[in-house]
């Protein structure tokens, strides 16, 4: 009589789809990315400039924004009597949110220009 092959061994020997070998297109590896600045290629710096530019305009409009929730919130409080809050927020508006919305006015005419220049352009 021959024995019965035992099933545990067998499910132990079969090979399971997460141990199967991964296929030749999912072993790549990405490409790598660039730097945000590269001198290399042709307008490689003027690239990362702009991510750079980008970035800080991008933080510059959540300043602003958590800008005007603080005032909003402050002058709630300074309604119930807690004068702290806008009082923080009146000192920090001409060094901090003066320049911030400026800068902020500043990208959306400049954008807007180069836009404008751009469309004219390719007419």
């Amino acid at each position: 009589m021959t024995p019965l092959p035992d099933p545990e061994a067998a499910a132990a020997a079969a090979p399971t789809p997460s141990s199967a070998p991964a296929p030749p297109s999912a072993e790549k590896t990405p490409p790598k990315q660039a730097s945000p600045i590269q001198a290399e290629q042709p307008g490689g710096l003027l690239d990362g400039l702009r991510t750079l530019l980008d970035r800080l305009l991008v933080a510059d409009v959540f300043l602003v924004l958590a800008g005007a929730l603080w005032f909003g919130l402050a002058v709630i409080l300074h309604s119930q009597g807690v004068e702290a809050p806008l009082q923080a927020f009146q000192g920090l508006w001409q060094p901090l949110f003066t320049p911030a919305i400026g800068l902020l006015m500043a990208a959306a005419l400049l954008s807007g220009a180069l836009g404008w220049w751009q469309r004219r352009g390719q007419r």
